[in-house]
């Protein structure tokens, strides 16, 4: 069946999208809906700049299920580095307070992954957009004032690490909604004795919804200039 082109994004479409890094996902959804000219496009869940990998946009009516999309389980892979800790918990901040790590083996990161599985309890960055008195903490936090943020239960199905290569430790993640990588790379790295940050982060899978599924950002915005100069969409 073929439809109009307004129609198609008015009614509503899920587009998969590979984040650039150093975009936010603010950044890619402007870019589309400036592309697509409607004004009802969001994203399911937000990917820090410095983190790529999948990004759910929803467009027109499809925005109604954004929702829906962020509480799905969510898979991540990346790498930590060990030996220090950053304020922001990834490379958005200067690495500080360095620590030896070659006293770290495979058993002892086996031994503390145990602790990260499960339902547990994670307190978010300060460095994050979690708002305190209508305002996010982050902003606070650049000015060096004092955050507190309290634990929040969070659901880590899936942990492991794939590959050591001191200071570097690669690994997967399967977790639930509000789960923050950056404070499991520094929690992890408190569990070692050595201190971690993030240096980088790619998402993978979200819900039945897979990277390899995905285009790039210029291949979408692509795909959406020549639907529209075509006029009409096959949608079967």
């Amino acid at each position: 069946m073929k439809e109009q082109v307004e129609n198609i994004f008015t009614e509503g479409q899920v587009l998969l999208v590979d984040k650039p890094l150093e975009w936010t996902s603010h950044d890619v959804v402007a870019k589309v809906r400036n592309t697509l000219k409607i004004k009802k496009v969001g994203h399911a869940g937000t990917l820090d700049p410095l983190a790529t990998g999948l990004l759910i946009l929803c467009t027109g009516k499809f925005t109604k299920r954004i929702n829906e999309y962020m509480a799905r389980e969510k898979e991540y892979t990346g790498t930590f580095t060990l030996g220090a800790v950053t304020p922001t918990y990834d490379l958005e901040s200067e690495p500080e307070q360095f620590k030896p790590f070659d006293f770290v083996t495979k058993e002892l990161i086996d031994e503390q992954l145990k602790q990260f599985t499960g339902n547990i309890m994670q307190v978010p960055p300060i460095h994050s957009a979690i708002k305190q008195k209508g305002k996010p903490v982050y902003l606070m936090a650049r000015k060096g004032k004092d955050v507190a943020l309290e634990p929040r239960p969070i659901i880590i199905s899936e942990f492991e690490i794939t590959k050591i290569e001191l200071p570097l430790l690669e690994f997967r993640v399967v977790c639930g909604t509000g789960t923050y990588i950056r404070s499991l790379a520094h929690d992890f790295g408190q569990a070692l004795g050595c201190g971690a940050y993030l240096s980088k982060l790619c998402r993978t899978r979200i819900g039945e919804f897979t990277l390899k599924d995905s285009r790039s950002l210029a291949d979408t915005l692509a795909w959406v200039q020549q639907i529209k100069s075509e006029g009409i969409v096959d949608t079967n």
